[in-house]
Parts: structure tokens; sequence; C-alpha cells
């Protein structure tokens, strides 16, 4: 497939709700959208492939949203698919414009050359992390980052067990305090950097935005089954509210 050169303004690739929230909690989603500008003729994918888990994050952008009125917190939400550029990864790992996504090929990000990537960076990832980075300042340091995501029941063929995954690199502070208080929130099978963790890079926005600012950040991954209707997104919203919250008041108690 030929390339396309990527014309995006910021506008369409990036969006702030609750720009005035003061719950010193900033919610970022960062693949809370499927959306595939039609400048890139979808990837040369079906309609299958381009709904799927490999284009976005299934019920993470609503339990976001109502995280953010919950926490009255800013919800900084992406709005391209991942797989015009993954937001949650560096400009040169080459999982941010991935030409293959588990069982799919991506035609549209096969063979990107420096200068296609390079537009795709510009277009997509500046805009979303200055935006992150204006929120984080404005939040101030005793804001903590708090990143929504969803992971499907099945990878590769494999079941997965963890239902709720509290990820974190480097600043483990939240993270353990979440987990400690989890029994007291959830049922769900919740476990430490699963079913990712550091080593498979998703952790970029907590680096980026989290440990460079000394914030206290945690990366929080449902399996997307148990977010699969409104409702749904609105009970676990509900029950992360809590867990949130008494990790927070924990660590900042210390």
């Amino acid at each position: 497939m030929s390339q396309t050169k990527t014309e995006l303004g910021p506008g369409s690739v990036v969006s702030l709700l609750n720009p005035n929230g003061s719950g010193k909690v900033v919610i970022v989603c960062e693949h809370a959208s499927h959306h595939i500008p039609p400048a890139f003729n979808n990837l040369g994918l079906s309609e299958e492939a381009r709904t799927s888990h490999i284009a976005w994050d299934p019920g993470a952008a609503l339990v976001s949203e109502h995280l953010s009125t919950s926490l009255n917190a800013p919800f900084v939400r992406g709005e391209v698919s991942r797989l015009i550029y993954d937001c949650n990864r560096p400009p040169e790992a080459e999982s941010a414009m991935p030409a293959r996504s588990e069982l799919f090929d991506v035609p549209g990000n096969m063979s990107l050359d420096q200068s296609e990537r390079d537009r795709r960076t510009e277009a997509v990832y500046r805009p979303f992390t200055r935006c992150v980075e204006e929120v984080m300042a404005k939040a101030g340091p005793d804001a903590a980052l708090v990143t929504i995501h969803s992971f499907v029941p099945v990878y590769h063929g494999k079941p997965r067990a963890v239902e709720l995954g509290i990820l974190h690199d480097a600043d483990t502070r939240l993270a353990d305090a979440m987990l400690t208080a989890a029994p007291r929130h959830t049922q769900m099978k919740t476990l430490r950097n699963e079913p990712y963790g550091p080593a498979d890079g998703v952790t970029h926005t907590l680096k980026l935005h989290g440990l460079t600012n000394g914030v206290l950040n945690v990366m929080i991954e449902i399996r997307n089954d148990l977010v699969a209707t409104p409702e749904a997104c609105a009970d676990v919203a509900a029950m992360l509210h809590g867990l949130i919250g008494e990790a927070l008041e924990t660590v900042r108690a210390k």
C-alpha cells in the first residue's frame, strides 16, 4: 500500500475533558478511540480488525470518563487509533506504528519510511504529549497520574487469568498501595505488572509524565470482557474510584 502523508490538526487527535477538575488526579486514556482518519484508507484493514482490540482499548474510555467525573479529574483522551500512532510508545519504538498486531497484519504500516514516521509523530504524538504535559503542569506536583487501559481475555490463543492489572515502572508507591487495598474493593483477580509490564514497553506515559515529574503514577489494565457494557464500565469505575481514593490517602499520609 502506498504511504499517505498525514495532515491532522491537534484538535483531531486529542481531547481534554473536565479541564478544570481539581481532584488532584489526572486521567489519561491513550487508546480511547479506534478512529482511523479517511486519509489513511483504513490502513488496508477489514472492519473487523479496525474495530477490534488491536485498534483501541474497548471500555477504557468510558471507565475513564466515569472516573473523571467521580474524582473531579481532568481527562486526556486520545482520539486516533493506536494503529496510526500508539501514544503510549516513544517515536523510536517500532510498536508506535505497528506493522502487525497480534493476529493481524497492518498493510498501511508496512515499510514506513522515516519521513512518514516523523509526520505521524508530529501530527499525533506531539500534540497528545503536549496536552498531557500542560494538564500535569496545571494540576501541580501533588496530582497523581492514572492511565486506563483494557486487554483481551485470550491473547495468541492463551487465556489470561488476570482480571485487573496494576502496572508501574520504577515508582511503585501508588501501585503498592492499590495492590494492598484491592481485596477490600474487588473480587477481581488483581496482579502486579500483568498482563504486561515495563519490559514490554508499556510504561512510556508513566515514565514521561510521571517519573520525570516525580509524581505518583499508575497504569490500570482491565480485562475487556469485564467492561463490555455501559453498566459494567460504570460498576468498574465506581470500584476503581474507591480503590484509587484509598491508595492515594495511604501514600499521601506517609
